[in-house]
């Protein structure tokens, strides 16, 4: 059973070929003019899709490339800004055809394994200090993810809120009005002062009183973390490079927000090589 389905990885991967320089197969400089030919980088891309549940890189190695290829193509690609700029397109492309809700964002924080460490974990105070790893993740009005800023398990979400309302920036032209959506970690006069030096309105849980009276839109980002989490290789993050943590992060979001994007197109839009709905594909 293929790890997600071709209707999805068959666009993810034409886009993410057309990022990537041109290389030759054979090294043109071996000095014997031959040389082992190089890995395609469909497979690569189809190996780090693997790593989605979660298993080593030995785990996926086969005949078709080890895991010394996976790591080594998967630096390179980072280094070229690939994923981060499939994750660009897909939210662009999302808000071409559907449209994003910028006027409604919502931010929280959630906390994840990191049993090895690295650079983005601290001591969790949620599993007996044992090292974890805190994301602020930041959605549009819908769960769409725009962007996370990674941190130590221990840290307070409030100080991250400033960082992740920078990434707005990245999204060009804003519209007015827009309101934030907060639960009561960020319940402080800290918090308010940086949404109005923002021009942000808030709409912050406050402390003590029941979560369904206070209830908002804030439940957008709560949905998108287990869509995150789906991916067992950031539910229970081994790499230790901040770097390698935020590609995969991309990856991810990039397979959410196309996902959505299908989904919510099937009723306005038609193209020729639609996937069939599921009824339709199971055999008499």
């Amino acid at each position: 059973m293929p790890v997600l389905p071709s209707w999805l990885t068959d666009p993810l991967w034409d886009q993410f070929a057309a990022l990537l320089p041109e290389r030759p197969t054979v090294d043109p400089s071996h000095p014997l003019g031959c040389h082992r030919p190089r890995i395609s980088d469909r497979i690569i891309f189809d190996k780090l899709l693997q790593l989605r549940f979660g298993c080593s890189y030995q785990a996926i190695a086969d005949t078709t490339c080890s895991a010394s290829t996976i790591r080594n193509r998967r630096n390179e690609w980072i280094g070229l800004g690939a994923f981060a700029r499939l994750k660009e397109i897909a939210v662009q492309s999302y808000d071409r055809i559907v449209g994003l809700k910028l006027d409604q964002i919502a931010v929280d924080g959630s906390i994840t394994k990191a049993p090895t460490g690295g650079e983005a974990a601290g001591r969790s105070p949620a599993d007996r200090d044992k090292q974890g790893m805190k994301r602020s993740g930041m959605t549009d009005g819908y769960g769409i993810p725009l962007g996370r800023v990674l941190a130590g398990a221990n840290r307070h979400d409030s100080p991250l809120l400033a960082p992740t309302l920078d990434l707005l920036e990245d999204l060009g032209p804003l519209p007015d009005g827009i309101t934030v959506h907060l639960d009561a970690g960020y319940d402080s006069d800290k918090t308010r002062s940086e949404l109005t030096a923002r021009n942000l309105h808030g709409r912050i849980a406050h402390k003590g009183e029941k979560a369904p009276i206070q209830a908002s839109q804030r439940w957008h980002v709560k949905r998108t973390h287990p869509w995150q989490n789906a991916f067992h290789r950031l539910a229970r993050c081994y790499e230790r490079r901040a770097t390698v943590t935020n590609a995969f992060f991309d990856l991810a979001d990039t397979i959410i927000t196309a996902r959505s994007l299908l989904r919510r197109a099937w009723t306005s839009h038609r193209w020729d090589n639609r996937p069939k709905p599921r009824l339709q594909q199971v055999p008499a």
